[in-house]
Order: structure tokens, then C-alpha cells, then sequence
């Protein structure tokens, strides 16, 4: 099988179900920042690596990745078209991917100093990573955001890359305390 197909030369994609719309579509925009999203995690993984310390991190973003596949593929879908979808795709997101994250958050938060000023993004390599991803998360709930006003998204998908986009800060902070690398609180700009 090629990987080439040639059916988006002239700037068209197709959806789950076959519509074919172009490549700046906002359901298009939506699942193709699910994808960076992704591609990030895949690299945050690769920087935690054998990190004993950071163990508790990879079957976390383990698991997220492979529901990020079902978050991709629930906004290429149109919503009259994802009844149709094969498994696993059409059971959805499972309804306590959120929750999850919300314990994981507090599990983690748990050995964190309490904030006191914003932090700047940085510290060690996997704590940097996951700050990256964290705003490309971010990114990624506002092209949602903004197709939910034009079409029906599936339930949770936006709860879910909120409380994603607070894990993988808090996941970095624990990153970066595992690492015992300080985080740079931001105090404001310094006169110069």
C-alpha cells in the first residue's frame, strides 16, 4: 500500500464516513491539532525514556495518547455519521477519562509546592516537553471550542482537553521536582 493517494492535491480531505472538505475546515483544524497534540506526547515520552523517577508519567501519557486516537477521530466525524463508527471508535471516549486525570492530578500535586506566582515554561527536558505540550493542548480545546459553534461535537471532548491541558502542567511541574530542577517563577518584567 502507498501512503500517497493524491486525492488531497487539490487542497480536499475526507472525513470519517467520506465527505470531503478542504483542508482548512474547521472539523479538519480540529482533529489535525489532536494530532500535533499527540505527536508531542510521543516525544515527552521519548525525552521521560527509562527515567525510573518518571515512571508514573509514562503509562499516564501512554494512556492519553491512545485516547487522543478517539478524540481524533470523534471530531473527524460528522455527528450524523458517528453511529456509524467501528469499534473502538464508536463507544467514544470512555466517560471517566476526565475524573481520571482529575486523580492524577492530585496524585501528583500531592509532593508539588503550592503555586505562588506563574512559572515560566522550561526547566528539565521532560518538564519542558510536557510544557510544550501542555500549550499545544491548549491550542487543540480552543480549534474544538471553536467547531463546537459551527457543529455538534461528541459529549466530553472539551472537559477532557481542559482538564488534559492542567495534567500536562501539572505533569511537568512533577517532571521538573523529580528532576529537582527549580521552576522560574515569573515576577513580572524587570526594569531595565
Amino acid at each position: 500500500m502507498k501512503i500517497y493517494t493524491r486525492t488531497g492535491d487539490a487542497g480536499e480531505t475526507g472525513l470519517w464516513g467520506g465527505e470531503r472538505v478542504r483542508k482548512n475546515h474547521p472539523r479538519v483544524a480540529a482533529y489535525g491539532e489532536i494530532d500535533e497534540l499527540n505527536c508531542c506526547l510521543g516525544w515527552a515520552l521519548s525525552v521521560i525514556g527509562a527515567d525510573k523517577k518518571l515512571g508514573y508519567l509514562i503509562g499516564s501519557l501512554t494512556r492519553v495518547q491512545e485516547e487522543l486516537f478517539l478524540v481524533g477521530a470523534l471530531l473527524a466525524t460528522p455527528e450524523a455519521r458517528r453511529g456509524r463508527l467501528s469499534p473502538p471508535f464508536d463507544k467514544g471516549l470512555p466517560a471517566d477519562s476526565s475524573a481520571r486525570l482529575e486523580r492524577e492530578i492530585d496524585e501528583m500535586t500531592k509532593s508539588l509546592k503550592p503555586l505562588k506566582n506563574f512559572v515560566l515554561p522550561g526547566g528539565s527536558p521532560a518538564g519542558s516537553a510536557l510544557h510544550l505540550a501542555r500549550a499545544v493542548c491548549r491550542r487543540a480545546e480552543r480549534n474544538a471550542v471553536a467547531l463546537s459553534g459551527a457543529d455538534r461535537i461528541a459529549d466530553g471532548l472539551i472537559v477532557y482537553l481542559n482538564r488534559l491541558s492542567d495534567h500536562l502542567f501539572t505533569a511537568a511541574r512533577w517532571a521538573n521536582a523529580k528532576a529537582k530542577r527549580a521552576e522560574t517563577p515569573w515576577l513580572g518584567l524587570k526594569v531595565r
